[in-house]
């Protein structure tokens, strides 16, 4: 999916337009009862954290799909680091307005920041050599645009964002379609027959497997899951050139430089979206 696009653009209003049906419902009664609708106010968003920030496009997106009259003055913008007492942006405007929007923005940018601030720390660790950190389907169920969003903040790669748009032989649709090759083959002849374009990914379980793998033409990526050290350096140099690598299963922060010596394009990571701590965040009204 490209950022930006009519696709995009469109999945973060639906985005939105759930989770303001989720929270709001018939309506924001704490605000209802006791500030007037004709009241306006101005509020900053206070970093009381170090990281990297992300989602401050999407809380605009937010406020502005809360109310449009919204003014926004943003002063960080995504993808920058950020340390305690920074201000990231005012919003002036309605007081009801504001304080409807205000914990769907801070909910999704306290969890997007959280997977930037992530990413970042192996975009660096793996600074220096040829390897890209890529991110999972292991995402939050309905925000997972969100989350891929802040990965590509933080300066990792997107995966697949879902079922449609790459196709992945894992080990069960391997071991249910009677084989590697016979799974590769029954592959490409649906993606014939039904004239689609998407990449092939395999996984492989062993070296005989990627063997196996390398029988075949037109698979993009092999899929190493869960080597050690030295039969993914193997693996590595059996492949050659003939598709891109990917190496994955429980790297660690620590053991992604030690993947990535040994020659590998892409390490793969469910931790950047599946285990991460909130960046703490607040939005504070401001009295002039």
């Amino acid at each position: 999916m490209e950022y930006g696009s009519t696709e995009f653009q469109e999945e973060i209003s639906r985005i939105i337009k759930n989770a303001l049906r989720e929270d709001v419902g018939d309506g924001d009664h704490s605000s209802l009862s006791c500030i007037p609708a004709t009241a306006t106010g101005k509020a900053r968003l206070l970093v009381k954290d170090d990281g990297i920030l992300a989602g401050v496009e999407f809380a605009i997106a937010v406020f502005h799909a809360v109310d449009p009259d919204l003014k926004i003055d943003v002063r960080i913008k995504d993808g920058t680091p950020v340390k305690y007492g920074d201000e990231a942006f005012y919003v002036t405007g309605s007081s009801q307005s504001i304080l409807k929007a205000e914990r769907l923005a801070l909910n999704a940018m306290q969890r997007m920041s959280a997977i930037a601030t992530k990413t970042k720390t192996f975009v660096d660790a793996l600074e220096g050599t040829k390897t890209k950190i890529l991110d999972t389907r292991k995402t939050t169920p309905g925000i997972r645009l969100l989350e891929k969003w802040a990965v590509k903040i933080g300066g990792g790669v997107n995966h697949r964002f879902g079922l449609y748009d790459v196709i992945m032989l894992k080990d069960n649709h391997i071991d249910f379609a009677g084989g590697v090759s016979k799974a590769i083959q029954q592959t490409q002849q649906y993606l014939k027959e039904t004239n689609r374009d998407l990449k092939i990914i395999v996984e492989a379980r062993d070296l005989e497997e990627i063997k196996e793998i390398l029988t075949n033409d037109g698979v993009y990526r092999i899929l190493i899951d869960n080597f050690n050290y030295e039969d993914t350096r193997r693996a590595v140099d059996l492949i050659g050139d003939q598709c891109l690598t990917e190496s994955s299963g429980g790297i660690t922060l620590e053991t992604a430089p030690q993947y990535a010596a040994c020659g590998v394009d892409f390490i793969s990571s469910g931790a950047l979206t599946h285990s991460v701590y909130n960046l703490d965040l607040s939005l504070k009204a401001v009295h002039e």
